[in-house]
C-alpha cells in the first residue's frame, strides 16, 4: 500500500510552537481524530443507505474507501492508512472469536453434515474448476494450480456482517456461519498441497518449507486457541454481569491474538477455536460473545473503508482473459461445489440452491497466498499477483451483494 501524501485540513488551527515534534504531533493527532470520527459516523448513514437498498453496508463502506483513498481523492492521513493493518487485526480477531460460537456441538448434532460436506465440496470443487478452466484458457499448469487453490479461500468478515446486518436468525444463517468459520482452513490446506505439486513440477526445491508452514499456521493456531480456549472458558463470567464480561472478553481475544502474531501463527483460527471452546465449555454464561458483539461494529466500519481505501483498482484491467475466467470459475465452483455438498449432506433445498451463491466473498486471505506464492515462485509474480489481487476487489464489492441475497432468499426456510 502506497503511502498517502500528508492531509493538511483547511479549517485546521494554526499552532505556533517552539517544538516542532509537538506540532507534528498534534496535527497528526487531530487528523487521526478526525478521520476515525468521520469514518465512523459514515457507518451510520451506510446502515441507513444499506436498509433502503440492495446494496450490503459492507460494499458500500469499501466503495467509501476506493472514493477517499490513494486511487481516486486519496485523502487518508498517514497516520490512519498505516495503522490498517492494526484495524485489520483487531476486527479479524474478533470476526474468528464470533465464528468460533457457532461451531457448538450441537450446531453440528443438527447439521454437522452439511457443515462437512458443503464445506469441503465448495472448497475442492472451486479449486479443480478454477484450475481447469485456467488451463483450457491458456495459463500454465502451475498457474492454474496455484490460482485454483487461492480461490477456495472466503471472506469471513464480509459474511458475518452481511449476516448481522440481515437480521436472519434461521438454520441457512448457522449453517453459512460455520462453513465460512472452517472454509480458510480448507483453502491453506489445498493452498499447501498445490504448492507441493507446482515445486515438484518446477523442481524447486522449497517444497517442505511450505507444508511448514502451512502445518504451523492451521496446527499451531489450533491449539494456542484450545490452550487459551480451556481456562477462559472457566474463568471469565465468574465476576459479574456488565462490563467486567467485556473487559474479560476483549482481554483474551486480544491476548490470544498478539500471542498468535508472536508465534507466527493463524490468529483467525486461533481466535475461531478459542471462541467454539468457550461456546461449548462455558455453561454459566454466553456473555462474552454478546460483549464483543456490542463494540465489534464500530472495528468493521473502520476496517472496512480502509481496506476499500487500500483497493489497488489499477490492477483490474490487468487481469485479461485469465482473470475473467478466474472470475466465473471461481463463482462456478462454489455455486456448484456447495450445492453438491449439500446433496451428499441431504441437505434442504434453500441450502443447497443458496449457499454457494452466499459464500462468494473473498478478501484478504487469498491475498496473503498469493505472496507466499509469488515469493517462492517469482517467475509466476507477474501473473498471480494482479489476478488475485483484481479479483480480490471484485469479490470484495460484488460478493457481499449476492450474499445479502442468499440469506433474503432464505430467511423463512
Amino acid at each position: 500500500m502506497r503511502a498517502s501524501p500528508r492531509v493538511h485540513w483547511s479549517f485546521a488551527p494554526r499552532i505556533v510552537s517552539k517544538y516542532p515534534a509537538t506540532k507534528v504531533s498534534m496535527e497528526s493527532s487531530y487528523q487521526f481524530l478526525l478521520t476515525i470520527g468521520g469514518i465512523l459516523l459514515l457507518g451510520l448513514v451506510t446502515s441507513a443507505i444499506g436498509r433502503r437498498t440492495f446494496l450490503p453496508r459492507v460494499t458500500l463502506l469499501l466503495v467509501f474507501g476506493i472514493v477517499i483513498g490513494e486511487e481516486m481523492l486519496d485523502i487518508v492521513p498517514d497516520i490512519v492508512s498505516e495503522r490498517f493493518e492494526l484495524v485489520a487485526d483487531v476486527a479479524l480477531l474478533m470476526v474468528g472469536f464470533l465464528l468460533g460460537e457457532k461451531l457448538t456441538f450441537r450446531s453440528f448434532q443438527q447439521s454437522g453434515g452439511a457443515i462437512l460436506w458443503i464445506s469441503v465440496s465448495a472448497a475442492i470443487v472451486t479449486a479443480t474448476a478454477v484450475s481447469l478452466g485456467l488451463m483450457w484458457a491458456g495459463a500454465p499448469i502451475e498457474i492454474a494450480i496455484l490460482l485454483g487453490c487461492i480461490a477456495s479461500a472466503t471472506a469471513p468478515a464480509a459474511v458475518l456482517d452481511v449476516v448481522m446486518e440481515s437480521g436472519n436468525k434461521g438454520p441457512f444463517r448457522d449453517v453459512l456461519l460455520a462453513i465460512v468459520a472452517v472454509d480458510d482452513a480448507w483453502a491453506l490446506l489445498l493452498f499447501g498441497f498445490g504448492v507441493a505439486v507446482v515445486t515438484s513440477l518446477s523442481d524447486v526445491a522449497q517444497e517442505s518449507s511450505v507444508l511448514l508452514m502451512v502445518a504451523r499456521e492451521i496446527g499451531g493456531g489450533m491449539l494456542l486457541g484450545l490452550l487459551m480456549g480451556l481456562p477462559a472458558a472457566y474463568l471469565t463470567g465468574r465476576i459479574k454481569k456488565g462490563q467486567p464480561i467485556l473487559t474479560e472478553a476483549l482481554g483474551v481475544v486480544f491476548v490470544c491474538g498478539g500471542l498468535a502474531l508472536w508465534m507466527e501463527v493463524s490468529f483467525l483460527i486461533a481466535a475461531m477455536v478459542m471462541g467454539m471452546v468457550i461456546a461449548n465449555l462455558a455453561r454459566h454464561h454466553e456473555y462474552p460473545f454478546h460483549a464483543i458483539e456490542g463494540i465489534e461494529w464500530p472495528f468493521m466500519v473502520i476496517f472496512f473503508v480502509l481496506a476499500g481505501a487500500s483497493l489497488d483498482l489499477s490492477a483490474l484491467p490487468a487481469v485479461g482473459l485469465i482473470g475473467a475466467v478466474y472470475i466465473l470459475c471461481r463463482a462456478f465452483g462454489k455455486y456448484v461445489g456447495a450445492r453438491l455438498g449439500g446433496e451428499l449432506a441431504h441437505a434442504d433445498k434453500a441450502t443447497k440452491s443458496w449457499m454457494g451463491v452466499a459464500l462468494l466473498p473473498q478478501a484478504g486471505v487469498a491475498i496473503g497466498m498469493a505472496l507466499v506464492a509469488a515469493n517462492h515462485f517469482p517467475e509466476y509474480r507477474h501473473t498471480l499477483l494482479p489476478i488475485v489481487i483484481g479479483s480480490t476487489a471484485f469479490f470484495e464489492l460484488v460478493g457481499p451483494v449476492f450474499t445479502r441475497l442468499a440469506l433474503k432468499r432464505t430467511q423463512h426456510t
